[in-house]
């Protein structure tokens, strides 16, 4: 199974510290035995204000790594009827975001230096071939994407998102509302938490983006749509994605991670070429002229070393 896999954060315009993290473990892992193909992605976004975010974001993507060792269970068929919610590795995902909580909150009750408890959210997705498997807390969002369009998005655990499902906000009043920040689930500052799950398919060529809100509150979805219709490659996109919040005011800290799904190889490689050359300032024209000038010259070096002791 082929993945072109690109992971970036910055930490944005307006914080000092990055209390985002994330993780990306392929095959080759170390005790790997979740996926004999794919990887597992995770992003987490530690809550602001509530001191010790960055710790909170980096000891739930620890802990997130550690499922990768674990074994997916099989297909429970409850009585003849199969429950989706227990597919392949979705309750591996679902005990790992859950341990992660109850550790993060344990060390909230052991040390209480913090104002208010440390926490964050958390988003992991296994890729396999075909499938997608997802597990979510928080307002970290992730994106499926087919040909440039978005066919599926995980749901905000977020106050606005709730006021917008209540019909006592618009979306677009959500989009610029100050309370945009506020989560309503998290991972961390309750003995419990609950995580959404959710079961994509996936064919060669689609994209997945996993991000934090510091992308999201900064960039429209529509504009997101557009830098994957117009880009191809996964580092590409992530740079731009990226430089994009920071454009329109890098309020937050910014974390994505892009994954392409089976791209073909020849089209990759020539969007490689194209954004190498492109940063360095030369075109795919230029390459192919070069390519032509030293075939040139090469053969009108040979056909001179033939010439030359012929001459008087």
């Amino acid at each position: 199974m082929r993945l072109d896999i690109a992971a970036r954060t910055d930490t944005g315009r307006r914080k000092k510290v990055n209390e985002d993290a994330y993780g990306v473990f392929r095959e080759g892992a170390p005790g790997l035995r979740l996926f004999q193909e794919g990887a597992l992605l995770s992003v987490a976004d530690g809550l602001g204000g509530h001191g010790g975010g960055d710790i909170a974001s980096k000891l739930a993507i620890s802990i997130v790594k550690d499922m990768i060792k674990e074994e997916a269970p099989s297909f429970t068929d409850y009585g003849g009827h199969v429950d989706e919610r227990d597919e392949g590795p979705l309750p591996v995902i679902r005990s790992s975001i859950q341990r992660s909580n109850e550790s993060i909150f344990r060390a909230n009750q052991d040390n209480r230096r913090f104002e208010k408890p440390m926490g964050t959210t958390l988003l992991a997705a296994v890729i396999e071939p075909k499938k997608v498997y997802i597990g979510n807390v928080g307002d970290s969002r992730c994106y499926h994407l087919r040909e440039g369009e978005i066919i599926a998005v995980t749901e905000d655990h977020s106050w606005v998102d709730e006021q917008v499902k209540l019909g006592l906000m618009s979306k677009t009043e959500a989009e610029t509302d100050r309370r945009r920040n506020v989560v309503t689930r998290c991972v961390g500052t309750h003995g419990d938490t609950t995580v959404d799950t959710y079961r994509w398919h996936l064919v060669p060529g689609d994209m997945l983006l996993l991000c934090t809100d510091g992308l999201v509150n900064m960039v429209k979805d529509e504009d997101i749509q557009e830098v994957f219709r117009k880009y191809k490659s996964a580092a590409e996109i992530s740079h731009i994605l990226i430089d994009l919040a920071n454009e329109n005011g890098g309020k937050d800290n910014i974390t994505v991670i892009v994954a392409s799904i089976s791209p073909n190889p020849i089209r990759m490689f020539y969007l490689w070429a194209h954004a190498f050359l492109r940063k360095h300032g030369f075109s795919i024209g230029w390459l192919i002229f070069l390519a032509f000038f030293g075939a040139g010259c090469g053969a009108l070096g040979y056909f001179l070393r033939d010439l030359l002791p012929l001459l008087p």
